[in-house]
């Protein structure tokens, strides 16, 4: 692990609203098939370094590097240039679109003649869902009748079957029952074992544990410190969000 080059590296990060200083020299990285869990209270500044990241909104300051390299995000097409993608907590999908209609919207598979290729986006849909969830084979419904863990592959394939390898996914497991979070959870180590590396925004300190390796934890856009999830307690990581202090390091052994 420690001869890899990171996926991503944050270093220095920062971002200002008017007079608020919201993201205030934050560094962080994310290792190849890693989950790093990003927690914070609301207007921690956790959201806005992601948004940095992602192209949403610009930083003012600091460096991002990808695969080694330091690179200019200034714009979502930037983050998607280097295999940047977002799955918000929305999910952003067209509920009265079937899958493979959501995993091509607005880069459809076209045919010589200048029409769309229906046969092969399904059929492309097919590969790349039964690669993440095997059991989903009801593609072809529209979106609004899927489940909520269903409708979470749906987002997923379409991230990765355009080349994504950094995924920053926005409370993936937001208002969903057991069994959907299970599946998600499921999706989450397929993606590890295939390399990806995902940033993983939550308030869900259980989901964090189950999912996460290591954590970073946000307090008044200064961060706290990154811990492995192995080594500290979920009381630990919640005094971490409340207090914005470290571990002791006889209770972190």
């Amino acid at each position: 692990m420690s001869t890899q080059v990171p996926l991503v590296q944050m270093r220095n990060i920062h971002k200002r609203f008017g007079g608020v200083h919201a993201v205030k020299g934050v560094s962080i990285d994310l290792m190849p098939g890693e989950v790093v869990g990003v927690l914070g209270h609301n207007g921690a500044g956790k959201t806005v370094l992601m948004k940095a990241l992602s192209g949403a909104i610009p930083c003012d300051q600091g460096d991002i590097l990808i695969n080694g390299e330091r690179v200019e995000i200034r714009h979502p097409r930037d983050a998607r240039g280097h295999g940047i993608e977002t799955i918000y907590q929305t999910l952003a999908l067209s509920d009265n679109l079937d899958a493979p209609a959501n995993l091509f919207l607005g880069r459809e598979i076209m045919t010589p003649y200048g029409t769309l290729d229906d046969g092969a986006m399904e059929n492309e849909a097919r590969q790349v869902i039964h690669r993440l969830n095997p059991n989903f084979t009801n593609i072809k419904d529209p979106v609004r009748n899927m489940s909520g863990g269903q409708r979470q592959s749906v987002a997923i394939a379409r991230a990765i079957y355009f080349n994504a390898r950094i995924l920053i996914m926005d409370e993936p497991t937001a208002a969903l029952g057991p069994q959907e979070t299970a599946m998600v959870a499921e999706l989450i180590k397929q993606l590890k074992s295939e390399g990806i590396g995902i940033f993983l925004i939550s308030h869900d300190l259980h989901d964090v544990f189950d999912l996460a390796d290591r954590v970073s934890v946000i307090k008044n856009g200064k961060l706290v410190g990154t811990c492995r999830t192995s080594d500290v307690t979920k009381d630990e990581v919640l005094a971490m969000i409340i207090l914005g202090k470290m571990p002791e390091p006889s209770s972190a052994a």
